[in-house]
């Protein structure tokens, strides 16, 4: 229902997973860093009313109209290539730290997720600030962060009020859900924050309970049943779309049924059970027709998808399952690619380019460092011929229609 249309762009015509184990100093329960690549500290566009379509003209009796160019289809025919590449890069903020200055004014990142433990409004405040100045007036940051509840809440103190841990809610059902989400997203809209890297949407599989370290030993789950989970995640989506915030399904196609986390560990990590008819995905179907404008990709392997690839790699898994099957159109995201070890023996190159190449949009880095290698990466692979140009323009028009949708863009 809000703005359902600005996600279904047509292609341009010029055209994570896991999370830290709790901090024991914290008698809350946290994460050092977070719930996702983010985690570390996927678009229909986010309407209620389910996934986004690609809009038609209405026939009258002076033939089809045209409807006029957005303001997201207007800025991207004004971006040079650097800073289109640059919208497809979103970059880890640690708190007591600064993101350098350059990952805007040279590198042009789409934006910003809060890593870590922020306890003052004021300090994500001055963090929210500082990215827009440092950013081009007309081509604002989206600022994100992990804020699941329970024990991966970034936000705390006076910055964001406690919420019960996903494992709670489920049990309570969809209701506690959607008001614990409402308390979510009213939180990060009054820091200025666009996008909460929440609901996780994975169903934990029973067998491994506590055991499966990404996902049920941190409660992040809503429960153990697809159809109990998709209710949950529906009114998680849901409410946070009432507070103006866009919802983010993760990690796709599920970490349920993994023990090892993905931040930690490139072992263990291997699902030889989902596969594209799998029940388990019906969570994820549930918060795409509530209209989640963001899907996190997973960073373990699923053999039945497609062997000895990452997900978030894997044409199969994004372009296959996730748009072509599930019927998905909005931003596809990454977890965390910058230090999450699922990923150190990909060449950070080709973090960027291989999740283009399988039909995703915006890596996840929680290295800011690393965020001028991904913007060349995307430059070199975008000259490399039509289909690629193409591919980054349609990628960075999804990202610039998020940015619309959210209200950050002029008109």
């Amino acid at each position: 229902m809000r703005r359902r249309q600005l996600l279904a762009l047509a292609p341009f015509a010029a055209l994570t997973a896991c999370t830290a184990a709790p901090d024991p100093g914290d008698g809350e329960g946290s994460a050092s860093d977070g719930g996702s690549a983010s985690d570390r500290g996927s678009a229909s566009d986010g309407g209620s009313d389910g996934p986004a379509r690609e809009p038609s003209a209405s026939p009258t009796t002076a033939g089809p109209t045209t409807e006029p160019p957005s303001a997201a289809e207007r800025l991207l025919e004004k971006l040079d290539e650097r800073e289109i590449a640059g919208q497809l890069v979103l970059v880890g903020h640690a708190f007591g730290t600064e993101v350098p200055a350059e990952v805007f004014t040279e590198h042009h990142a789409g934006g910003v997720f809060l890593l870590q433990r922020w306890e003052s409004a004021e300090q994500v405040d001055r963090a929210v600030a500082r990215a827009r100045e440092l950013s081009r007036p007309d081509l604002p940051p989206l600022l994100a962060v992990d804020q699941e509840g329970g024990q991966v809440r970034m936000l705390r103190g006076d910055a964001a009020r406690r919420t019960p841990s996903a494992e709670e809610l489920g049990e309570q059902g969809p209701e506690a859900v959607a008001e614990a989400y409402a308390s979510i997203g009213e939180d990060l809209a009054a820091r200025g924050i666009a996008v909460a890297l929440a609901p996780v949407a994975d169903v934990v599989d029973p067998a491994l309970g506590d055991e499966n370290e990404p996902v049920g030993a941190l409660d992040r789950g809503f429960g153990t049943d697809p159809e109990a989970v998709g209710a949950c995640v529906a009114a998680a989506v849901r409410a946070l779309d009432e507070q103006g915030v866009a919802a983010t399904l993760k990690h796709f196609p599920g970490l349920g049924r993994v023990e090892q986390n993905t931040d930690f560990s490139a072992e263990g990590i291997e699902d030889a059970e989902t596969s594209p008819e799998d029940p388990f995905l019906g969570s994820f179907t549930a918060g795409i027709d509530a209209g989640a404008p963001l899907v996190m990709m997973s960073s373990a392997v699923y053999p039945r998808i497609e062997p000895d690839v990452p997900a978030m790699f894997s044409r199969a898994a994004v372009q296959g399952l996730l748009r072509d099957q599930l019927g998905f159109t909005g931003l596809v995201v990454t977890d965390d690619i910058g230090a999450a070890k699922a990923v150190a023996d990909v060449p950070v190159a080709e973090r960027a380019t291989r999740l283009l190449e399988a039909g995703g949009d915006v890596v996840l880095t929680a290295d800011p460092t690393l965020t001028g290698q991904l913007v060349d990466a995307i430059l070199e692979w975008a000259a490399r011929g039509e289909e690629e140009a193409r591919r980054v323009r349609e990628s960075a028009g999804r990202m610039l229609a998020l940015k619309e949708r959210q209200g950050l863009l002029e008109g």
